[in-house]
């Protein structure tokens, strides 16, 4: 009996262990940089085309089956009111608007496309992003800005959905 209950202890444990080890991260991640010559920001995102499509069906209450054959023919209409929605940016001060352009998938990561105004000179960037904080609260969205050759980064999360970058 003693050795039944080592046995068992080690086999628990080994099973804890290895359950720890299995964590699924939640991540996002939007690139903006400031292209002068046309006067505007261009911004990607890029998120798990499954975590995209859990948002999308828990904001609207339909699937989307993003990438299928089957794909719904409104998604990029909803597509661009989600984000529309999920993401302000300001700049120099100024709440400008998220103009969405398009989507592509790479792999198993949903690229997005946007335009955002933004004259000839950046002196700050501000960005409220709330993507995918309701469906996972662990998750993380990853800004990284790239004004001139001056780089900088945030990181949201639902403590801390907005942050200001300033040039």
């Amino acid at each position: 009996m003693k050795h039944f209950r080592r046995y068992l202890f080690l086999i628990i444990l080994a099973f804890a262990l290895a359950s720890a080890g299995i964590h699924k991260y939640y991540v996002s991640v939007f690139q903006i940089e400031h292209v002068q010559k046309k006067k505007v920001l261009q911004m990607t995102a890029r998120i798990f085309i499954d975590d995209m499509e859990l948002g999308l069906q828990k904001k609207y209450g339909k699937k989307f089956y993003l990438t299928e054959e089957r794909e719904l023919p409104d998604t990029e209409e909803h597509l661009s009111k989600y984000f529309s929605e999920k993401v302000t940016i300001k700049v120099n001060g100024k709440l400008k608007p998220v103009k969405y352009l398009a989507k592509e998938m790479e792999n198993d990561v949903l690229v997005c496309y946007f335009t955002i105004e933004a004259g000839t000179k950046v002196n700050s960037v501000e960005m409220k992003n709330t993507t995918l904080l309701d469906v996972y609260p662990k998750q993380q969205n990853i800004i990284n800005v790239k004004i001139n050759s001056n780089k900088k980064s945030l990181l949201l999360t639902n403590d801390e959905p907005e942050g200001l970058l300033e040039f």
